[in-house]
């Protein structure tokens, strides 16, 4: 008589997750994009502009926001907005300035909300010139009456709002722990009011999305016809030289089923002129801003460059199948 061997529940398999090695791999085994150009800026007395949103309709102003600060004191990041003139984006006079870092761009209910990643001392008696940083949200109906309305959770960048059937769609980055270098959650909310620090920890992680060792962030939110959004986004790792290597990304995530397509690289600094970086160790940095989706099967991406220059580039829709 053979006995029958006792039933062992196995645990799944974690799914192998591609690294950014592999995606760019993926990305460059592709035709060779067409090289971005970069854009230049007026009335900033040559500062670096860089990290810019796309362009938005603003009270009749279409404008883009950018991080402007001299290369010399990164600790005075401001976000200010600029309107093209004649090939250049021009400052506009008068309209708000905010001390913030990499400003953004979100729509909720026609609304524009306007963000950034605001640094501020926390000291400790182990660190007494310890900086941490948050998110602010800013509302208003034009550039120059902006009010602030919402702070994110202490040391959390890359809160990025969206409209989902009415309600408030909210990616968030929390960091630490299991999170590493930050991971990317997603919750809903009723209205702007409930978004607090509190309701955006609350969000639910979307597994599987990076490597041991990588972390990214989202940049900007599409919502598609079929009730999907629309994810573009940054991925980065540091290698042994220290040397940081972020790249462009899209996803299509489902907020009914909590599933994210895998990430793919769109962008990389390598499809741009090449130009100085803030530091050697940023020299393989580009950040996304914002897609301007054209309608045709192409796109335009906005991207921040190695920390002092900012540029466009024609890419294929990530979003047209």
């Amino acid at each position: 008589m053979i006995e029958e061997m006792p039933f062992l529940e196995l645990e799944k398999e974690k799914p192998r997750v591609a690294n950014c090695l592999d995606l760019l791999k993926e990305f460059e085994q592709k035709e060779t994009p067409i090289t971005g150009e970069k854009l230049k800026f007026s009335g900033v007395d040559g500062k670096d502009v860089y990290n810019i949103s796309k362009p938005f309709l603003m009270a009749d102003e279409t404008v883009i926001t950018g991080r402007v600060e001299a290369r010399e004191l990164p600790a005075e990041s401001q976000v200010m907005f600029f309107k093209l003139e004649n090939g250049t984006w021009a400052l506009v006079e008068d309209a708000l300035i905010l001390k913030l870092e990499d400003g953004f761009v979100n729509n909720f209910k026609g609304k524009r909300i306007t963000g950034g990643v605001e640094t501020y001392p926390n000291p400790t008696e182990t660190d007494p010139d310890r900086i941490d940083y948050r998110t602010v949200l800013y509302r208003g109906d034009d550039l120059y009456s902006l009010e602030r309305f919402a702070t994110g959770p202490e040391n959390m960048k890359d809160i990025r709002l969206v409209e989902v059937n009415g309600k408030l769609g909210v990616f968030t980055r929390p960091q630490g722990g299991d999170n590493g270098n930050g991971k990317i959650g997603y919750t809903e909310l009723n209205n702007l009011e409930e978004l607090t620090a509190e309701n955006i920890l609350k969000a639910k992680i979307i597994e599987n999305q990076f490597a041991p060792g990588e972390w990214g962030g989202v940049n900007e939110l599409h919502l598609l016809p079929n009730g999907k959004i629309g994810v573009i986004g940054h991925i980065a790792y540091r290698d042994q030289e220290g040397i940081r290597h972020y790249y462009a990304t899209s996803f299509i995530y489902d907020p009914a089923t909590h599933e994210a397509t895998p990430i793919k690289i769109i962008a990389t600094r390598k499809n741009f002129p090449a130009g100085e970086a803030k530091t050697s160790e940023l020299k393989d940095v580009i950040f996304p801003g914002g897609l301007e989706r054209h309608g045709d099967g192409k796109a335009t991406l906005y991207v921040g460059l190695s920390d002092v220059e900012a540029g466009s580039i024609e890419i294929d829709d990530p979003f047209i199948f």
